[in-house]
């Protein structure tokens, strides 16, 4: 099979975990239409995964049936963690290839590696499955996303060298932060030679909607550029990187982006200096460095709406919107469960794809808004 070719790839993926809704569904229509605009742009990888609900069979519903197979790419996800088996583990890729309507993946991944689940994937050998389905055809490129340090990433780059490519969290708010190692992960990649697929470079919105000293840095320098470009920008201006997902949930969203990466210009010196300066900022910030991607919820014997409560305190935390703050956290507790709930079983914490002390924040929210620890 041949090598990843960068060039042939614009460097914009369309993240397809934080799909429009609408009630409780996923609006196909609006993401065919987001769909439409990305590919008529001439982007062209979708990044979706076994775990995302709805979204592998969105993706074929707003993108396979209407769209030639060659004018795009698809990259899906194996994640060992959801699975009892062996078997369990490996029919994941028959599942995918089912609901997205598609005989083969461009891209297939492995999913959310860290010092937690890494043992697993190779108890239930899911990296010699993968190779097979690359022999075979099936899959084109294999790789992995990686939630970890640079020395568990080094080792499985030095076990596994056959990978084509790594997912890394890269975004300019994690570039030093220890519980992501966003630089030092990016650096052993480009040290063997492995192409990257950023994720989260808007770290789930947060920089979308950063503090207040963040924007007005920004905005004072470039009024007419969009907050979110600087971080998309930012993770696109490094070398060696494949693609840049941004996890779009909207048309807006997705219109900014193009704007953004249709005529791509990489950070100049000066801009590179206004990271820099927004990087000390968030540095001392309060706010939780939460992005949204939900894998606590589904295991909480409260099933309290975490991601949700976290969101509220930072638009107190980082913005000092304190009335507003207080209407999102009730609207996020209207179902009963609030941050005081918690029993501190740390479930949450035990997949946490940043690390966070989930528990603790809990209580700090509890005080907030409950009055109560």
């Amino acid at each position: 099979m041949a090598e990843i070719q960068m060039k042939d790839t614009k460097k914009l993926g369309f993240g397809m975990m934080r799909l429009p809704r609408k009630a409780l569904f996923t609006d196909v229509e609006q993401t065919a239409r987001m769909a439409d605009l990305f590919l008529d742009a001439g982007f062209t990888y979708l990044d979706t995964a076994h775990v995302y609900p709805g979204s592998e069979e969105t993706l074929r519903k707003a993108i396979v049936e209407r769209h030639p197979r060659d004018s795009f790419t698809i990259a899906t996800k194996l994640y060992a963690m959801m699975a009892l088996t062996e078997k369990q583990a490996k029919k994941q890729f028959t599942t995918s290839l089912s609901r997205m309507g598609t005989d083969y993946i461009d891209y297939y991944l492995l999913h959310t590696l860290m010092e937690g689940n890494a043992k697993k994937y190779e108890n239930f050998h899911l990296w010699d499955f993968v190779n097979e389905l690359k022999a075979e055809g099936k899959v084109r490129h294999i790789g992995f996303s990686f939630h970890s340090g640079p020395k568990l990433l080094e080792r499985l780059l030095q076990e596994h060298s056959e990978v084509d490519f790594v997912q890394l969290q890269i975004n300019y708010a994690d570039w030093e932060n220890p519980a992501v190692s966003s630089r030092k992960n990016y650096e052993v990649a480009r040290k063997y030679g492995k192409p990257v697929v950023i994720m989260e470079p808007v770290k789930g919105g947060i920089l979308a909607n950063p503090p207040a000293d963040v924007k007005k840095l920004f905005r004072e320098y470039a009024p007419d550029k969009s907050i979110p470009s600087w971080a998309i920008r930012f993770a696109a201006s490094l070398e060696g990187v494949l693609t840049v997902l941004s996890g779009m949930s909207n048309i807006a969203q997705m219109q900014d982006n193009l704007a953004t990466m249709k005529d791509f210009q990489p950070l100049n010196e000066e801009e590179q200096k206004i990271i820099h300066e927004a990087q000390r900022i968030l540095k001392h910030s309060a706010t939780v460095p939460c992005t949204a991607c939900r894998y606590c919820t589904e295991g909480c014997p409260k099933q309290i709406p975490i991601p949700d409560i976290f969101k509220a305190m930072n638009l107190r935390l980082g913005n000092g919107q304190m009335e507003q703050a207080g209407e999102m956290y009730q609207q996020a507790v209207k179902a009963g469960h609030g941050a005081a709930d918690c029993i501190s079983c740390k479930k949450c914490e035990s997949v946490c794809p940043q690390h966070l002390e989930i528990t603790g924040y809990l209580k700090e929210a509890a005080a907030m808004f409950e009055n109560r620890l």
